[in-house]
C-alpha cells in the first residue's frame, strides 16, 4: 500500500499520506494483538517488526517529499542532507524495509545511508571528511567492525546474565504486592522503584545493542572518526548505557534511551508540527508502541516531567556553575532526582494495565504529578536559545505544517 503511495501520490501529499496509512496499519494490527488475541502476553510477533517498517516507510516518505517536493532553501541541513532525490524502485524499497540485518529488531536507519552500503560507498563516505594525508596516510583506510562487534557482543552476554538474575529476582509485579502498597514506607517504595526499574533495563540494553551488532557485522554502521581519532560504528546505536545512568536530566537520559526511534520522532513530528511539538511528539511515541494504557500514562507522565524539568533547569542551574563544589553537588542531586523521576514515569510502561498503574501511583501519592505541575504553575517560563539541541520549548517550532 505505502509503495503504491510512493509512486502515484502527489510530492506534495506523499509523506502525509504514508504516514497516515503506515501508522493507520499498524494501530490496527496492535489493536488486535492485544485485544482480540492476548493483552499482557509481552512475546516476539508481528508488531514489533511492523512497527520498525512504519518508522522506515514514513522516515523515507518525509525523505522523499524533502527532496522532491521542497526548495533547497526551506530545508535544515539535516534535511538537506539526507533528502532523496529520486523515488526508489521497489527493489530499492522493499531492500531497505525488509532487509535481514534490521528486519526483526531494527534499528531504524536513513534511505541514503542504506544504499551507499548496499553499493559499498559507505565507510569511503564517512572517511572522506577526514584529511588522512595530515595524519600520515597515503591512502584511505580500512576501518574494521570487529573491534566494535566483539564490545558489542560483551555487552549483550553481560545484559542477558543480568536479566536472567536481576530481572527474574525483583519483577516488575512486586510493585502492586501487599508489601509494597500497604506496608513500606515512602522512601522505601521510592527506592524499590528504582531498584525493580533498574532490573528491567537489561533486556532492552540485550535487544538494541544485539542488533546495532548485527548491523555492523554485516559492514554498515560506520560514523566516521570520533575527536580522539578513533573509528566509530555508532551511527545506528540505540543506546549509550553510560550516558543513560549517570544522566543528569530527564533530557540526557531521552537523548540517550532508543536513540534512534527519538531521532524519527523528530524528523516525522518535532521538527514539522507548527504548534505543540513536545506534546503531539509524545502523543506519536505512545501510539507507535501500542495501545496498552500503561504507555499513555507513561507518555502523558513524561510530557509534565520534561516541561516542569526544562523549567528548574533554566531558572536554577546558572546558580550552580560558579565553582567545581557547587556544580558537584548540582549535578549529584539532579543525577538522584533524574534517576527517580525516570522510575517513577516509565513504571507503566512496562506494568501496562490501568489497575496496577493506578495502585502504584496511589501508594506515591502522585507525587511527581504534583511537583511538577506545581513548578510548571508557579515557576517562570524562560525563553530557550532556538539553537538548543532537540527537545526545546513549545514554542520553539513556528515553522508551517509542510
Amino acid at each position: 500500500m505505502c509503495y503504491g503511495i510512493m509512486v502515484t501520490a502527489s510530492i506534495s501529499n506523499i509523506h502525509r499520506y504514508s504516514f497516515f496509512v503506515a501508522m493507520g496499519y499498524l494501530t490496527i494490527c496492535h489493536i488486535s494483538r492485544i485485544y482480540i488475541f492476548h493483552y499482557g502476553i509481552l512475546t516476539t510477533d508481528f508488531s514489533g517488526p511492523l512497527m520498525i517498517v512504519t518508522q522506515k516507510i514514513t522516515t523515507l516518505a518525509f525523505q522523499v517529499h524533502d527532496g522532491l517536493g521542497r526548495r533547497a532553501e526551506d530545508l535544515s541541513s539535516e534535511q538537506h542532507r539526507l533528502a532523496v532525490k529520486a523515488k526508489p524502485s521497489f527493489l530499492e524499497y522493499v531492500s531497505y524495509l525488509l532487509n535481514f540485518m534490521s528486519v526483526i529488531a531494527g534499528p531504524c536507519n536513513n534511505f541514503k545511508d542504506y544504499i551507499a552500503f548496499i553499493e559499498g560507498r559507505h565507510t569511503h563516505m564517512k572517511l572522506l571528511e577526514v584529511n588522512w594525508k595530515e595524519k600520515g596516510f597515503h591512502s584511505l583506510p580500512e576501518p574494521s567492525p570487529t573491534g566494535a562487534v566483539m564490545h558489542k557482543l560483551c555487552v549483550t552476554l553481560v545484559s542477558l546474565l543480568l536479566f536472567l538474575t536481576l530481572t527474574k529476582t525483583f519483577p516488575v509485579t512486586s510493585l502492586v504486592d501487599d508489601w509494597f502498597v500497604h506496608e513500606a514506607n515512602f522512601l522505601t517504595r521510592l527506592c524499590y522503584l528504582y531498584i525493580v526499574m533498574q532490573a528491567s533495563k537489561p533486556k532492552y540494553y540485550f535487544a538494541w545493542t544485539l542488533a546495532d551488532a548485527v548491523n555492523n557485522a554485516a559492514g554498515f554502521g560506520f560514523s566516521g572518526v570520533d575527536k580522539n581519532g578513533n573509528f566509530s560504528w555508532d551511527l545506528l546505536s540505540n543506546l549509550n548505557i553510560w550516558k543513560i545512568e549517570t544522566a543528569t536530566s530527564f533530557k540526557m537520559y531521552v537523548e540517550n534511551w532508543n536513540i534512534q526511534t527519538a531521532t524519527w520522532l523528530k524528523r516525522v513530528c518535532y521538527e514539522r508540527v507548527p504548534w505543540y511539538p513536545t506534546v503531539l511528539t509524545f502523543i506519536l511515541s505512545a501510539l507507535w508502541h501500542g495501545v496498552y494504557p500503561g504507555y499513555y500514562f507513561t507518555f502523558l507522565t513524561g510530557i509534565l516531567v520534561t516541561l516542569a524539568a526544562r523549567t528548574v533547569r533554566k531558572n536554577y542551574r546558572h546558580y550552580f556553575l560558579s565553582s567545581k563544589a557547587l556544580k558537584a553537588v548540582y549535578d549529584i542531586v539532579t543525577w538522584a532526582v533524574t534517576q527517580l523521576a525516570v522510575a517513577y514515569t516509565v513504571a507503566p510502561f512496562v506494568m501496562l494495565a490501568v489497575e496496577p498503574t493506578i495502585s502504584l501511583y496511589k501508594s506515591m501519592y502522585f507525587y511527581l504529578h504534583i511537583i511538577s505541575l506545581l513548578i510548571i504553575l508557579f515557576l517562570p517560563i524562560k525563553p530557550q536559545a532556538h539553537n538548543q539541541r532537540w527537545p526545546q520549548t513549545l514554542n520553539s517550532v513556528n515553522k508551517k505544517m509542510d
